[in-house]
């Protein structure tokens, strides 16, 4: 099962605080363990929304909204991409975790979609196509 872990945005990660040391120590060692174990697919930290934008469709109408965003729980301040056995164990490791932030802080965990989770709607050509974007993809996530 692969999953997204989201580390949400707090007041000191959107005004650009920058983590210490010791947590930049402890989350890279945190991320050896999640590589060793084969666990961790992918992981980065993101920037204040400030430094963002985004694209709100409706219909064909597309509108540019510039960062900064107002309600910090709705934003994302990081995140992983796993490959794990069960929700379960995702959990786990996210308790293993450190604190990504001083004080309180919540990592939020969501199931990927997998081909086979769209049932008959995958058609056998749709997916030939999902398969061959993952084999292309493949050897940039690996650069």
């Amino acid at each position: 099962m692969r999953c997204m872990v989201i580390v949400k945005a707090t007041r000191d990660s959107e005004a650009g605080v920058m983590p210490s040391t010791e947590l930049l120590a402890e989350m890279g060692k945190f991320n050896e363990e999640l590589a060793k174990a084969g666990v961790m697919l992918a992981g980065e930290g993101l920037q204040p929304s400030s430094r963002g934008k985004r694209v709100r469709f409706s219909g064909k109408n597309r509108m540019v909204i510039d960062g900064p965003f107002a309600e910090t729980k709705e934003l994302i301040a990081g995140f992983w991409l796993w490959q794990v056995k069960s929700m379960e164990e995702a959990v786990e490791w996210v308790k293993r975790c450190p604190n990504p932030f001083p004080g309180e802080s919540e990592i939020e965990i969501r199931p990927l979609f997998e081909t086979e989770d769209f049932g008959e709607a995958m058609t056998p050509e749709l997916r030939e196509r999902e398969e061959r974007l993952r084999r292309e993809l493949s050897p940039k996530q690996a650069g």
